[in-house]
């Protein structure tokens, strides 16, 4: 798995790239736990290249919108395809995150 770390007018963007399991999934909660301590508490995850996600992914996100939110911010998830989608719907997380079909919609919701 890969993690490219970019920024849009303040908000920063981790554009991931593989599959998120239980080996990898810490390395994206180190990654925003860094923006935060950074400063920066609205988040984008882009799952575009995301082709598996386990349990232990699912419980990064959850824990990472949870502690940003404490922190004034948000977590928002975008282009989530395929398998990857089909997680988030039988584990009714669709409702509990933000999710987005665009970088420009998710983009758009922080303005609004």
């Amino acid at each position: 798995m890969d993690i490219t770390v970019r920024e849009n007018d303040g908000i920063v963007i981790l554009d991931i790239n593989g599959e998120i399991d239980l080996y990898n999934a810490p390395d994206i909660k180190e990654n925003i736990k860094g923006q935060m301590e950074g400063g920066k508490t609205n988040i984008i995850i882009n799952l575009d290249k995301v082709s598996y996600i386990d349990s232990s992914g699912i419980g990064v996100l959850i824990s990472s919108l949870s502690n940003l939110k404490k922190a004034g911010g948000s977590l928002k998830i975008i282009n989530v395809y395929a398998s990857v989608r089909k997680v988030f719907e039988l584990t009714k997380l669709t409702s509990f995150f933000d999710i987005y079909d665009s970088e420009e919609e998710a983009l758009t919701s922080y303005n609004a």
